[in-house]
């Protein structure tokens, strides 16, 4: 069973939306926005605008995603590469699925010309830690905030 990991089209809006749900509901314990805030946002990250998402595929079926947005670095007057998420289905997790997603992510930031590509995870997410860890990324020096 081949693996396909490429970017998102128009027609995954449905399933896409789906593993989103999973993604936010089921895996993050979140509120879900609602369909129509989601389809939204897929449909914001079609033009490659704000971000690019990448979803990986094994038979037709959507198996796993990742997201990056764009953003600017003022230390490297630079426009940079943050991976938002990478989630893969249940069954596919520590699989070569999770590494592929996170490569392609890493290509892509290479061949748009950002220096690097940043992301968090949550501290109890010590899989996703391991993972990351493997594949050669280092923990960074900054502490993330956030505020409503």
């Amino acid at each position: 069973m081949t693996v396909i990991i490429r970017t998102t089209q128009p027609e995954d809006l449905i399933p896409l939306t789906a593993l989103m749900h999973e993604y936010v509901v089921g895996f993050y314990n979140n509120l879900w926005p609602g369909d129509e805030a989601i389809h939204l946002l897929i449909n914001n990250l079609l033009n490659h605008q704000i971000g690019v998402q990448f979803v990986a595929e094994q038979d037709n079926q959507l198996i796993g995603f990742s997201t990056l947005y764009f953003t600017y670095s003022t230390m490297k007057a630079e426009r940079v590469a943050i991976m938002n998420d990478l989630f893969v289905v249940e069954a596919f997790r520590d699989s070569e699925v999770e590494t592929k997603l996170f490569e392609q992510c890493q290509q892509y930031t290479r061949e748009h010309g950002c220096p690097y590509m940043s992301w968090i995870t949550a501290e109890t997410n010590v899989r996703a830690q391991q993972l990351f860890e493997r594949l050669g990324a280092t923990r960074g020096a900054w502490v993330n905030y956030s505020i409503t």
